[in-house]
Parts: C-alpha cells; structure tokens; sequence
C-alpha cells in the first residue's frame, strides 16, 4: 500500500479540557478511576481495529483506525513516562514529543491492526497500573510540557484520560477530524 496524503498537524492546545471538559463526550471525574477508565477503553479498541476497515483512512487526510490505535498506544507509553517522572523529580520538565513526527516515523499507517490491538492493550494496563499506584499525597506534584504547561498528576490524568476518550469518539465516528 503506498503512503497516504500526510495529515496535517495538531496545533490545539487541548490543556482547557483540564476545566471545561469536551460538552458533547469529555467530563472530568474523579482521578482515581483513571486506570479503570483507560482499561474500559480496551474493548472498544479491539472491537474498532477488528474491522475489516481499520486500516483504511475514512478521508485522505483523517486517520484511520490503526492510526488512531498506535497513537493512543504511544500515548499510554509517553504519558506513564511523564507519569513516572512526575512521581519521582520535583516539577520536572517532560520531554517534547512530536506525535504528528511520531506518526510518521513509526509509519503508523502500515501497521497491523491486530498487533497493534495486543500492543495497545499491554501499553493501557502498564499505564493503568501506574495511575492506580498513585498516592493520594501525590496527586498535587507538578510536571510541566516544554511549552511552558503546567500540570499536577491529577490534571495531568484529566488531560491524559481526555486524550483517550477522544480518539475514542474518534474511531466510534469516523470522518470527523481530530
């Protein structure tokens, strides 16, 4: 299959959902079900790259379900890391990651559904471990983003989870641009 059309790149700075939510499927709760939250999503993830179009963008420059899939799947793994470093440094600075580049580097496009379902899985119930090991003493450390966003574990698990919950709006409604 040859290359797609490139997408064009995120440029949203989505840190507002921390307060407002998304009005038709995003509201803050309580971040102690984080890592149940995330682990409920693993169904739906398997059921979208089970299709028999999962890997067929719905428009040229929309990503396809496999696409949305390795996405939230490096998603869990970069943000257990910010996570993890969150939990172990005093208001660390996370490393920038390009997840538009990302796309295209790991050739998101090509990969198999069914591979990247196990992988996704694997990556969503580290990352849900890692958010049911946190402390409630802990929920109030800060980490920040290289563009200066400032984020405590528990808005930083409202971000993540919104992140989720997005892309899974996305793939139960494909067409509708990230």
């Amino acid at each position: 299959m040859p290359q797609p059309p490139a997408i064009p790149p995120e440029t949203a700075d989505w840190t507002f959902v921390i307060d407002e939510g998304c009005a038709e499927w995003f509201s803050p709760q309580d971040v102690a079900t984080t890592g149940d939250r995330l682990r409920a999503t693993v169904p739906i993830w398997r059921d979208a790259l089970s299709r028999a179009d999962a890997a067929e963008r719905p428009e040229p420059t929309v990503w396809s379900p496999v696409e949305y899939a390795c996405h939230v799947r490096d998603t869990c793994r970069i943000f257990r890391g910010r996570l993890e470093l969150m939990l172990g440094q005093d208001d660390p600075m996370f490393p920038n990651w390009d997840q538009d580049a990302t796309a295209v580097e790991e050739d998101y496009f090509h990969q198999a559904p069914a591979e990247v379902a196990d992988q996704l899985a694997a990556e969503a119930g580290a990352t849900a471990a890692a958010f049911d090991a946190v402390r409630v003493d802990q929920w109030d450390r800060p980490g920040r983003r290289s563009n200066g966003s400032v984020f405590t574990v528990r808005t930083f698990a409202v971000y993540f989870l919104h992140d989720i919950a997005h892309h899974v709006h996305d793939v139960r409604r494909p067409g509708v641009a990230r």
